[in-house]
């Protein structure tokens, strides 16, 4: 097994890799007790080679590897891949590019929900991955051959499953829909962590100025404290104190104490007093810029239960057709809002999820088409105008 562990190693491997078509990534990481994740492990693979560099390794720098992932040449190939783009984000300010996250592709080609590596790793290199070390501790050293051996084979089997699913995505011509998905886990909005729109992730379900301004300034000052002290965010305050201050904005420490969840004596502390001044300024802050934001729209109506059922059962229908997962076509907020006639927003609608769904949804809705049973089977019928 090969283990990097130095600077020199690592300068070698990655011009070994340099004209390789592709490369299989994963990362072994811990997170419990931070902010930022701590990188453990990287494993590379690619056809004839397979390491793994430990970025604990004294003396050793990483900036080495960081250019592999900008190389237009080089696929990176990742499984549900969002969590090693945000290490590789902060560790070396780059996304991997051109990316080809082969959960993704298993949904558009017909694994169905349960993409997961271990699924694919059976069914298509035919191997069952042994998942008793995944919940160990990957900080700690030195690591086990049972640790090792895990690491390694999340990259070597991927080998294998890029190359199927490479091949299978280009018979099925569905590149563009893949391409899609792959734009949006490449935005860097989503790992830039930026505490300005920390308030995001709480998603609001209101319009309220003084609410939405109020979250937000508190919500940005939990994340710089979060940021600043390198400990997760729940550590500095609860998510549901942040909306309690929100909706109640305390004017004083007697008023911030009485919120349940925060901890006795917090409000006279260092950070209680800077979460008042961050109150006071969202006080005399405008509101963040909500069109920028994916937020839901008030429906003009609150959907029909009978309504929702019908396209959920059109859209499995579909998808089963089609031979892609239902929830890579619409989620359950796309169809509540389709059943209640508020089209607006609905990725449903657009691209090639319209082709395969969202038409037919209007059509549903519109009753130019049905579900009928035939020979005891769901069907879709197109009726007469």
């Amino acid at each position: 097994m090969r283990i990097v562990e130095t600077t020199a190693d690592l300068k070698a491997l990655t011009d070994e890799l340099k004209g390789t078509p592709y490369l299989a990534l994963d990362t072994e990481f811990m997170r419990d007790s931070s902010y930022w994740p701590k990188l453990c492990l990287l494993q590379i693979a690619a056809p004839g080679v397979a390491a793994i560099v430990d970025p604990l390794a004294d003396g050793i720098e990483m900036s080495a590897f960081f250019p592999l992932l900008k190389d237009p040449r080089i696929v990176k190939v990742l499984h549900a891949g969002r969590q090693d783009i945000e290490i590789f984000w902060h560790q070396g300010r780059v996304i991997p590019d051109p990316l080809f996250d082969t959960q993704i592709v298993a949904m558009v080609c017909g694994f169905g929900e349960a993409a997961s590596y271990e699924t694919l790793a059976r069914k298509i290199a035919h191997t069952q991955i042994d998942k008793s070390a995944r919940f160990t501790d990957w900080a700690r050293r030195p690591l086990t051959k049972r640790q090792l051996d895990y690491a390694l084979a999340d990259v070597t089997h991927l080998c294998t499953i890029y190359e199927a699913l490479s091949a299978q995505l280009a018979k099925s011509h569905r590149e563009s829909w893949v391409a899609e998905e792959i734009a949006a886990l490449k935005c860097e909005e989503l790992y830039a962590l930026d505490p300005v729109h920390a308030w995001k992730r709480l998603k609001p379900r209101t319009n309220n100025k003084r609410f939405l301004a109020t979250l937000a300034a508190v919500a940005a000052w939990r994340e710089r404290e979060a940021q600043s002290r390198d400990i997760p965010r729940n550590r500095v305050v609860k998510d549901e104190v942040l909306l309690e201050i929100a909706a109640q904005p305390p004017d004083g420490a007697e008023a911030l104490e009485r919120i349940r969840a925060v901890p006795r004596g917090f409000a006279a502390s260092r950070m209680g007093k800077s979460l008042l001044e961050a109150v006071a300024d969202g006080l005399k802050t405008p509101p963040p810029d909500v069109p920028d934001q994916p937020e839901r729209k008030r429906l003009r109506q609150e959907p029909s239960p009978a309504t929702v059922d019908l396209l959920k059962t059109l859209l499995k229908l579909r998808a089963e057709e089609a031979g892609v997962a239902p929830r890579l076509i619409a989620n359950s907020d796309d169809i509540e809002r389709l059943a209640a006639g508020g089209d607006d927003g609905v990725a449903a609608l657009h691209g090639w999820r319209n082709e395969v769904f969202g038409k037919d949804a209007v059509a549903l809705r519109k009753g130019t088409l049905a579900i009928a049973l035939e020979n005891g089977e769901a069907v879709v019928v197109e009726l007469e105008d």
